[in-house]
Order: C-alpha cells, then structure tokens, then sequence
C-alpha cells in the first residue's frame, strides 16, 4: 500500500477516517514542497550572487567628501530641517483617506451583482462619510492653495 495523506494533513490514515477522493498521494506532498524549497534556495542564491557581485566590482574609496550628507557639489550650510506649512499634512491625509476608499470601492464594484442589498446600503452610507469629510474640508477651506 502506498502512503498517502489526507487533505487535512493526517498521514496514513485509518481506513474509514480519510475517505478515497480525499487522498492524495505522499510523493505529490513532496514534490509539491521540493519545488517551494529549490525556490528558496535558487532566490537566496540569485540574491547573495549580486551583494557579493556589488561588493567586488563597484568602486570603493574613503574620501572626505563621502561622509558629507550631500554630495552634489555644494557644502550643507545652515539649518538640516525645514518646517512645511500644515496644508501638506492635510493634502496628504485627504490622499490617504481617498486612496483607502479606493482599495475598498473597487473590488466592491467588481462583485456588486452578485452582492446583497445590504452591501449595496453599506457601500453608500461608507461613500456618504467619506462625502461629508469632504464637504467639511472644503467648507473649511482646507482645499484652497493660497500662499501666504
């Protein structure tokens, strides 16, 4: 009798306890595995050939100039940080929040035929909030690009 497991991961099952369509055979298992692992092994090899190959041939040396933060020709003189006006965090946060609406709106548009009325209610009260943030950030002025 050859080995063999069941779906649910059980080897050589008693008779009875894993039924005949459920079987799969033990050398699939392996051979299912062996690919996975000469996968690994042929990806941390590509990968360990190009940090070693990027060690050896790319150009080395220990200048001065190399330690400088920026090395486009002009010393860093003055202040590192800058402040930026609160209007970029607020762009940026109103992205986010559009962009998230995104990820959740198409695939519920890819499957709304097959959706149920009360996923239909949920999308449109979630589009609602989203609609309202909207109207208040541009009730508040926070869309306006004024420079002051």
């Amino acid at each position: 009798m050859e080995p063999c497991a069941c779906l649910d991961g059980r080897l050589n099952a008693p008779a009875g306890r894993c039924s005949g369509e459920g079987r799969v055979p033990f050398d699939a298992l392996l051979d299912n595995y062996l690919a996975v692992f000469l996968a690994v092994i042929v990806g941390i090899t590509l990968i360990l050939t190009a940090l070693i190959a990027a060690r050896v041939l790319a150009p080395y040396s220990k200048e001065r100039g190399k330690a400088v933060s920026y090395e486009c020709g002009m010393l860093p003189i003055g202040r590192a940080r800058s402040q930026l006006h609160i209007r970029y965090y607020l762009f940026a946060i109103l992205f986010v929040i559009f962009d998230v609406e995104a990820v959740f709106l198409f695939p519920w548009a890819a499957t709304v035929r097959e959706a149920t009325k009360a996923a239909f209610w949920e999308m449109v009260l979630f589009i609602g909030i989203l609609a309202a943030g909207l109207g208040y950030a541009w009730k508040k002025g926070v869309l306006q690009w004024n420079k002051q």
